[in-house]
């Protein structure tokens, strides 16, 4: 199992949040924009119908984007995902290592800049940090801003993608902060064309990326 090559786009997943429509139409639009992770994040579901969405979660980003699911371990090894995301309060990283060996990469949610390097310590593959900006899916929680993935880069222990408030207007922070990409929810799920807000998010990515190689004397 292998992470996408940055920059990463992650679409986190909330199937109320989607304007009405379906989550598996959102998602394939989506991944048809670019997306590379989908981390399927749907809490309140119980493991039955969760791994049936799963299940069809899979089908639509087969060859196409890698698919995380959130904490439950069981449903990601049941669906053949790509990776399992751990909340901060989940079990310990290692602790998923020793249940899922090689079969799945291990992200994890952090906060906070110690919490980072202790999870990419004890072998996170994957890091999401938030939140950066203000956002009204986590109104009770300040935003941290870009300086703390500035940090989180220097200790190079585990690709760090930033979460939280984040459109194609303010992705360049975070991605020349030293992030490996961003994770959203409602940029792609609110909008009325998830496959252009997913493109858009993307572009500016991919711009912010070169640009950050090109300050750093990478490319010519």
């Amino acid at each position: 199992m292998r992470l996408p090559e940055p920059p990463i786009l992650c679409l986190v997943t909330d199937r109320r949040r989607c304007a009405g429509r379906p989550l598996e139409e959102v998602v394939d639009a989506a991944v048809s924009g670019g997306v590379d992770i989908v981390q399927l994040r749907e809490k309140d579901m119980p493991a039955g119908p969760l791994l049936d969405l799963a299940l069809r979660i899979r089908d639509i980003t087969a060859s196409r984007a890698s698919l995380f699911v959130n904490d439950r371990i069981d449903v990601a090894l049941a669906c053949d995902a790509d990776g399992v995301q751990l909340g901060e309060d989940g079990i310990p990283v290692e602790a998923a290592r020793d249940l899922v060996g090689g079969d799945l990469l291990i992200g994890r949610s952090v906060h906070a800049v110690d919490s980072a390097i202790n999870a990419g310590l004890a072998g996170a593959d994957l890091l999401v940090f938030g939140t950066v900006f203000a956002t009204a899916t986590h109104s009770g929680r300040p935003p941290n801003g870009v300086v703390p993935l500035a940090e989180m880069s220097r200790h190079d222990t585990a690709p760090v993608l930033g979460i939280g408030g984040i459109a194609p207007g303010n992705v360049g922070q975070v991605v020349e902060a030293g992030a490996s990409g961003a994770a959203v929810i409602t940029a792609i799920t609110e909008s009325r064309d998830p496959r252009g807000a997913a493109k858009a998010l993307k572009q500016a990515m991919a711009d912010a990326w070169h640009r950050a190689l090109s300050a750093e004397g990478v490319l010519a």
